[in-house]
């Protein structure tokens, strides 16, 4: 049996799916799992495609040292992890094909449980006969390695109105898939006053 780091109790409305030895960064993972937690499967989705066209950025909370501020995001850091959403997307979509086996809706679903973790990493060196200054040495012990790490991702959908909820976790279902208020249509007479309104300010003449 596979194990989960989802430590609230399982029921049978949830489905997960994980993926190991994926070839990105689990920084940049878990900013994509910050950005999509709590968040219903199609908007997750869509918001994945949104970064991988980079058309909006996402937070980075953690490991940002180093990173630009975004003034999409209020002035706080962030970037556009592409190769990160393309995993993550691929994540949510194994998720959501073993809800629907399992009988379950998938794409109506809430994101309740997203993390990333390194798993491997392996060391790399440069070819034979490459030879690198370093460390007051000339030779293979003075070669500068450059390691691979491997990252896995779990996903973990529910419908959100499981008792095994925290109330914070409904909470954030409730708030963060909220839909955005269309702005209101300026009706045909308010229309009509506003442009009589203009075109009298322009037919009257400035002395000079």
């Amino acid at each position: 049996m596979i194990r989960y780091s989802y430590n609230l109790q399982k029921t049978e409305t949830m489905a997960f799916a994980q993926r190991y030895n994926i070839n990105a960064s689990y920084k940049d993972l878990g900013a994509v799992c910050d950005a999509v937690r709590y968040l219903r499967a199609d908007n997750a989705l869509a918001l994945l495609e949104e970064i991988k066209s980079m058309k909006t950025p996402i937070l980075y909370r953690r490991h940002s040292k180093h990173m630009g501020a975004r003034h999409e995001l209020g002035g706080r850091k962030g970037g556009y992890p592409v190769k990160a959403a393309e995993e993550m997307r691929i994540a949510i979509l194994n998720a959501i094909g073993n809800a629907k086996n399992g009988g379950l809706s998938g794409n109506d679903m809430y994101i309740v449980h997203a993390s990333s973790n390194k798993t491997i990493i392996a060391r790399r060196y440069p070819s034979k006969g490459s030879l690198t200054w370093g460390r007051g040495m000339y030779g293979r012990g003075a070669m500068n390695h450059s390691d691979i790490e491997y990252a896995k991702v779990e996903i973990g959908l529910a419908n959100g109105d499981e008792d095994v909820l925290t109330e914070r976790m409904r909470y954030l279902i409730r708030t963060r898939n909220r839909e955005v208020k269309k702005p209101k249509v300026q009706k045909a007479s308010t229309r009509k006053e506003a442009a009589a309104g203009e075109s009298k300010k322009e037919k009257v003449k400035v002395p000079i």
